[in-house]
C-alpha cells in the first residue's frame, strides 16, 4: 500500500527524520487556519498517490493565510493522472541550498535490499538514471547487517552528500525495516542554507501482509482509479501513457505493454483480468480504463483459454451499454484469439458499436491503438 506524502512524513517524524512543519487540510478554510498557525510562507501540496504533482499544478506556494486558502481551493478536487486530491498538505516553505535523492527498497529482481543515493535530486530519477547512470550510487544491503553508521557514511561519501546526511540515511533504513516497508524514498532530500538535512518530500510503500504487526490507519482516502479497481478486485496499475491496455494473464499484459511501446506509444495502465474472468470483470475493467482522462485509445488483447473469447466480447458489449455516451468517445481496438475467438468476433461485429475496431494480430492491434491515441 502506498502512503500519502503526509503519512510518510508522519512515519519519518516518528523515526527522528527532520521534515518541514505542516498539517493536512481537507478544506480551504482549514488550509487558511494551518497557514496562520505556522505564521510563515507555506506550500500547498496535493495529496495524491502519483507523481507529477508539480507539473500538474498540484504544488503551489502561498505567502500567507489568505493565499493559502485561495491556492487550496484550486488544488482540492484537482484530478492528477486519475487521482483526485481530497486533501492538501500545508507545509512551511523550505528553501533548499542543495537537493539530493535517497531511497531504500526491496529489489525483487535480486531478492535483496538496495540503497540508491544521488547528489542530484529534485527530478525524475528514471530520467537521471537514463541520462547519467553513474550519478546514482547503488549498493546492495545485507539484510542482517543493515545500514549502520559506517554503511551510511560509505553511501554519502560515494554519492557526494554532506556528512550530516549519514544519520538521516540510517533513520530512513530503520523506517524500511521497522515499518515493514517495501520502499522508502525521499526526493528531494535537501540541505538548507544553515546546513540542516530535511526530507522535503516522502514516498513510502508498506507491505499489506505485515498489517497485523502495526496499528496503521492508512485507509484509502481518495477515489483514485487504482482504489476503484481494487474495490472491484481488478489487478490494475496506473501508468503515464495514453493507450489503455486490458489482457488476460500477467505475461500477456506485459507483452502487450512492450508491443504498444514498440509501436511508438506509451501504455496508460496495466490491467490483468485474469485467466477465468467473467463478462462482468471485463466490463468493470473497461469502465475503469475509460474513466482515465489520459486514455486516448484502448487495446483489449485476449487469448482465450479458461476465459473464452465470447465472454470477453459480451463483457465489452455490456460495458459499452452501461457507459452509454461515455463509451463512444474513446476508440477500442480488440484482438481476440484462442477459445471461442470466432464467436467473440461475431458478437462484436453484430453489436456494431462505433468505438470498436477488431484486428486479428497483436502487432497490428497495437499499431492501430498507437495511431488512434496520437489522433491519426
Amino acid at each position: 500500500m502506498d502512503l500519502y506524502e503526509y503519512q510518510a512524513k508522519e512515519l519519518f517524524g516518528r523515526h527522528g527524520i527532520p521534515v518541514p512543519a505542516g498539517k493536512v487540510a481537507a478544506t480551504p478554510a482549514e488550509a487558511r487556519a494551518i497557514s496562520a498557525e505556522l505564521d510563515t510562507p507555506v506550500v500547498i501540496k496535493a495529496q495524491v498517490k502519483t507523481g507529477g504533482r508539480g507539473k500538474a499544478g498540484g504544488i503551489r506556494p502561498a505567502a500567507g493565510p489568505a493565499a493559502a486558502e485561495s491556492e487550496a481551493e484550486h488544488v482540492i478536487g484537482m484530478d492528477i493522472k486519475g487521482h483526485i486530491a481530497r486533501r492538501v498538505l500545508v507545509e512551511a516553505a523550505t528553501v533548499p541550498f542543495e537537493e539530493y535523492y535517497a531511497a531504500f527498497l526491496v529489489d525483487r529482481a535480486e531478492g535483496a535490499f538496495l540503497a540508491m543515493v544521488s547528489a542530484q535530486g529534485g527530478m525524475e530519477i528514471e530520467e537521471l538514471a537514463a541520462r547519467d547512470p553513474d550519478a546514482i550510487v547503488k549498493l546492495p544491503i545485507d539484510p542482517v547487517a543493515g545500514v549502520d553508521a559506517d554503511t551510511a557514511r560509505q553511501l554519502v561519501g560515494k554519492a557526494g552528500l554532506p556528512e550530516q546526511a549519514a544519520p538521516v540515511l540510517e533513520k530512513l533504513w530503520r523506517v524500511l525495516v521497522e515499518e515493514d516497508a517495501l520502499l522508502v524514498e525521499v526526493n528531494p532530500l535537501i540541505c538548507t542554507a544553515d546546513q540542516q538535512i530535511v526530507a522535503l518530500d516522502g514516498k513510502v510503500t508498506v507491505d499489506d501482509n505485515a498489517a497485523f504487526r502495526h496499528s496503521w490507519e492508512y485507509a484509502e482516502e481518495s477515489v483514485s482509479l487504482e482504489a476503484q479497481a481494487k474495490a472491484k478486485g481488478l489487478n490494475y496499475v496506473k501508468l503515464d501513457g495514453k493507450v489503455g491496455v486490458i489482457g488476460n494473464g500477467a505475461g500477456l499484459v506485459m507483452s502487450t505493454l512492450d508491443v504498444v511501446a514498440g509501436a511508438g506509444a506509451a501504455p496508460a495502465n496495466f490491467l490483468d483480468i485474469g485467466g477465468g474472468a467473467s463478462a462482468q470483470v471485463m466490463a468493470d475493467g473497461l469502465e475503469i480504463i475509460l474513466a482515465d482522462p489520459d486514455v486516448r485509445s484502448v487495446l483489449v488483447n485476449v487469448f482465450g483459454g479458461i476465459t473464452a473469447c465470447d465472454a470477453v466480447a459480451n463483457g465489452i458489449v455490456t460495458a459499452l451499454q452501461l457507459l452509454g455516451e461515455r463509451g463512444h468517445g474513446t476508440p477500442i481496438v480488440v484482438r481476440l484469439d484462442g477459445n471461442n475467438a470466432e464467436v467473440g468476433r461475431r458478437i462484436l461485429s453484430d453489436a456494431r458499436h462505433p468505438a470498436v475496431r477488431q484486428v486479428s494480430t497483436m502487432d497490428g492491434a497495437a499499431e492501430l491503438a498507437a495511431r488512434l491515441a496520437a489522433g491519426a
